[in-house]
């Protein structure tokens, strides 16, 4: 979700990419969410660092605590800048109402929204 709000925020301003310590493929309920706000995710694809295109990043933010603690250490004066969200597949784990599952992935992508929109703004 992240990277599809960078790339709608940011337009063609900054190239933004995003990867991860581990591999779990695209979730259905993040592309349904972002659809809902008129973004397509569906042709991203999870990744690690070391698949992306580029090897030197002028920021790197990490988003959930597990990548935090295990982020590799970047080279040539990288900022890494930790922004935690809720995990929404943790939270809806035990859940059975898919409106409440749904929710929790609408409130953690509006949140990281209004984040990467104080990026924009060049807060971080």
């Amino acid at each position: 979700m992240a990277e599809g709000w960078g790339r709608k925020i940011f337009g063609g301003k900054v190239q933004v990419y995003s990867a991860g310590i581990e591999t779990h493929g695209l979730n259905p309920l993040a592309m349904q969410v972002m659809a809902e706000v008129g973004i397509d995710i569906s042709a991203q694809v999870a990744k690690l660092v070391t698949d992306l295109p580029v090897s030197h990043f002028d920021l790197v933010i990490t988003v959930c605590g597990h990548a935090h603690e295990h982020c590799p250490l970047f080279s040539g004066g990288t900022e890494v800048v930790h922004y935690g969200f809720d995990d929404p597949p943790f939270l809806a784990k035990n859940e059975t109402d898919p409106e409440v599952i749904l929710g929790h992935y609408r409130r953690v992508r509006d949140e990281i929204c209004d984040y990467i929109q104080t990026l924009n703004q060049g807060g971080s």
